[in-house]
């Protein structure tokens, strides 16, 4: 049989069984949402000007898409127009929240910044975040053929060590096979990365990472998201208000006076 076109030559292509998929948009609770811009409102009352500061989104561990509050850690350093975040403090929160609430993201504000996007910084981070709550995040994707050349299959007992010489990977069985399909999990996590500002605007990505469990071919993608907000019947009360109040009071850490270093690399 003769080709006219190469493109005819084609493999078949591999069996993919889905399994599930990771969130293509943010579910949020209003209280959440609330309470971040609180935050924002918050900061500007007790530090006389704006600031910009970050947190975590939270999710009861059994509903990991679901951002059910905003915990503020102890920021490092607070300034008009950056702050830092670290792994380190991401493991710290993490550990002083209960057993059944998990990190599904960050949030941090821009303040008063006309800047409206997440910056190079941000980006950065994001990768931080998602690498720290990958586990919690986790979920089984898909089942997907792995495509092997010169796969041998061998039975147990009844091959010469010079069969182990023969094709990329050996199969060994316990009985006589002649055909087989190797079949990987494909794992996907998730975080959640949102900016807003003291204005009342925000903008928001979900970040994902895709991986083989043998093949260890993993894929990293980000992608903007919408909002979806979800009452969850809980509100923001005068005691909540106070309560926060205290919390930035304590874990903001303004500085007008950055050393020289952090200059730098701002």
């Amino acid at each position: 049989m003769r080709f006219k076109d190469l493109s005819l030559l084609k493999r078949a292509e591999p069996l993919e069984i889905t399994l599930g998929e990771l969130p293509q948009h943010i579910f949020m609770a209003d209280y959440a949402k609330g309470r971040a811009f609180k935050i924002s409102e918050l900061v500007g009352v007790i530090f006389e000007g704006s600031l910009e500061w970050y947190g975590f989104t939270l999710a009861d561990r059994d509903h990991p898409e679901l951002i059910v509050d905003i915990g503020l850690p102890r920021n490092d350093l607070n300034l008009q127009d950056y702050t830092t975040l670290g792994s380190q403090r991401i493991a710290e929160y993490q550990e002083s929240l209960p057993a059944d609430v998990i990190i599904n993201g960050w949030i941090h504000s821009h303040g008063a910044l006309n800047y409206k996007h997440f910056s190079h910084t941000d980006e950065k981070n994001h990768i931080t975040v998602l690498d720290f709550v990958a586990a919690a995040t986790r979920k089984p994707l898909a089942k997907k053929e792995i495509t092997i050349q010169d796969l041998v299959l061998l039975e147990k007992d009844k091959f010469a060590e010079k069969d182990l010489g023969i094709g990329s990977v050996s199969l060994i069985t316990d009985g006589p096979i002649t055909e087989a399909k190797i079949m990987e999990m494909v794992y996907g996590s998730f975080c959640y990365s949102i900016v807003i500002g003291d204005e009342g605007w925000h903008e928001q990505e979900v970040h994902c990472k895709e991986r083989g469990i043998l093949s260890g071919h993993t894929t990293v993608t980000s992608k903007a998201a919408e909002i979806v907000l979800v009452d969850t019947e809980r509100t923001l009360t005068q005691i909540d208000i106070g309560a926060l109040s205290d919390e930035v009071k304590e874990k903001i850490q303004p500085h007008k006076d950055p050393p020289p270093e952090l200059i730098e690399r701002m």
